[in-house]
């Protein structure tokens, strides 16, 4: 009997007789593969396994991933980056929320914010109170009581964000992925992380139960390990091509499967926001960094060719492109199994959520981050294996749902894209969540969503799927009264961004990336 095959058979040994982990090897670099590296070098420190990462510069990486949600603040916190050298490290800005035009119908205009609309009044949370004062005739949009869409659109920013009576706001941040993969590479070095550049062209597996024993390097070397980290991008070189997992294909509820992404001048004023204008295909990106603004067309090959996207995209930048469109193809969904044997996927080779609400670092962090938490030992437990996989199919579901939203809750029947979106037979997840809202103005949701109560009424609402009567105890307040108070919350919430300074002079003035 082999060495491997005699390792191969303590796996299925009681865990305190099968040791540590000795050695990770994370395949693949760019943010998912550095994300990877820098967390567990953190986490497990200078007694934990070895870590290794390869990756080929002839490969290079996607690297149109720019925007984030504020989990990325919880996930820098963790690592102990300081947030003014994050900033200045990867031409950073920072973000509010999103912006959405277009999308429930042309002309419409709503922001997904990172805070609430105001704490609730008796009890009861504020959306019932803005329903009732719109059938008595306000015409304000939900969102003039956030604060981050109110600040945002003056181009406002502090990081001392109020959390007064009026509102509630955090922040997350846009920045350039692959200087923030550089950065966290310098990170991840100085704990130890090993760099290797290579290009892999064999993967070695167990002969007996199929665990990955090595990966096979152009010329011949070999790279054993006792855990991989698959973050090979769209591919899935251990994962899928070695493994075999499969791929759960989401293109029937999500799509799009192309973008074009192309970086323009710097746009002033810097905006601390994403927009995400619909197309007549798709939807296009626009983002502020320090020292350019990015942008994309994500759009459905079955409505527009790449030639066409591409043209849509240029004729529609705020300032003069820095190079020509780059395209990209992908299949919206998930590998049916991240965790599989002895082999975690990561990023693009765990499966892509299209960028509308700027989850895929999320799904990075998220998923790396849940992995720490159930960091198995060289036995390697098929029942922790299979949890994690579990909570990561939920995580991916409840993510899909909302995107859907995106698309389902649309009036537009302008171009054969947006009718065959709202034609979608969607999930039973989501129309449960529909049908709740509609009938009784409540939130369906379960524990540990991705996305709260605000950023679905900030969908729901902002696309005008108004439920059909509000909370009857909303009654129990005098009309005006409840009209006086709602003016003050907003004229506090106007008054608190009013005295923020302008984004672009706060960088200025704090955080300037090194010309």
């Amino acid at each position: 009997m082999t060495i491997e095959h005699a390792n191969s058979n303590a796996r299925g040994a009681n865990s305190n007789s099968a040791g540590r982990i000795g050695s990770i090897l994370i395949v693949g670099g760019g943010t998912a593969g550095w994300v990877a590296a820098a967390a567990l070098a953190r986490r497990l420190g200078p007694r934990g396994p070895a870590i290794t990462l390869i990756e080929s510069e002839e490969i290079g990486t996607v690297g149109v991933g720019e925007g984030t949600v504020p989990f990325a603040r919880v996930f820098n916190g963790r690592l102990g980056l300081d947030e003014r050298e994050f900033v200045r490290a990867t031409q950073a800005t920072f973000k509010l929320g999103i912006e959405f035009r277009d999308w429930g119908s042309l002309g419409n205009l709503h922001f997904n914010g990172f805070g609430d609309y105001g704490p609730p009044i008796d009890g009861v949370s504020s959306h019932h109170h803005w329903l009732k004062l719109r059938r008595l005739g306000e015409t304000a949009p939900f969102d003039a009581w956030s604060f981050p869409a109110t600040a945002a659109r003056l181009a406002r920013f502090s990081p001392a964000v109020p959390r007064q009576e009026a509102s509630f706001c955090d922040y997350a941040y846009h920045f350039d992925s692959t200087l923030y993969a550089r950065f966290l590479r310098t990170f991840a070095e100085k704990l130890g992380v090993k760099r290797r550049e290579g290009r892999i062209v064999d993967v070695a597996l167990d002969g007996e139960d199929g665990f990955i024993e090595a990966v096979v390097l152009e010329g011949g070397e070999r790279l054993d390990a006792d855990f991989f980290i698959d973050c090979s991008g769209f591919r899935g070189l251990l994962i899928e091509q070695a493994l075999k997992t499969g791929y759960e294909d989401w293109t029937h509820w999500l799509p799009c499967d192309r973008a074009a992404a192309v970086a323009c001048e710097r746009v002033e004023p810097l905006e601390p926001c994403t927009r995400a204008l619909a197309r007549d295909a798709g939807w296009q990106w626009r983002i502020p960094l320090q020292h350019r603004t990015g942008n994309g067309y994500v759009y459905c090959s079955a409505f527009a060719d790449d030639e066409e996207a591409a043209a849509t995209l240029l004729a529609n930048l705020d300032a003069k492109p820095l190079g020509s469109p780059r395209l990209l193809r992908f299949t919206t969904g998930r590998r049916k199994a991240t965790w599989a044997k002895n082999c975690l996927a990561l990023g693009l080779a765990a499966g892509f959520m299209e960028p509308l609400e700027a989850t895929s670092i999320l799904l990075i962090q998220t998923g790396i981050a849940r992995f720490i938490d159930f960091f198995p030992d060289a036995s390697f437990d098929p029942v922790i294996a299979a949890e994690y996989n579990a909570l990561t199919a939920t995580e991916y579901e409840r993510v899909r749902d909302f995107l859907i939203l995106h698309y389902s809750a649309t009036r537009r029947d302008d171009t054969a894209f947006w009718r065959h979106c709202s034609a979608i037979r969607i999930p039973d997840s989501l129309a449960h969540k529909i049908e709740l809202f509609e009938h009784a103005g409540r939130v369906a949701l379960a524990h540990g969503e991705t996305f709260g109560e605000v950023a679905w009424l900030a969908i729901l609402l902002g696309q005008e799927i108004m439920p059909r009567r509000y909370d009857p105890l909303v009654d129990a307040i005098d009309p005006e009264l409840l009209k006086r108070g709602m003016a003050e919350r907003r004229s506090a919430i106007r008054r608190a961004a009013e005295a923020m300074p302008p984004m672009g002079a706060f960088i200025a003035a704090n955080c300037a990336a090194k010309s």
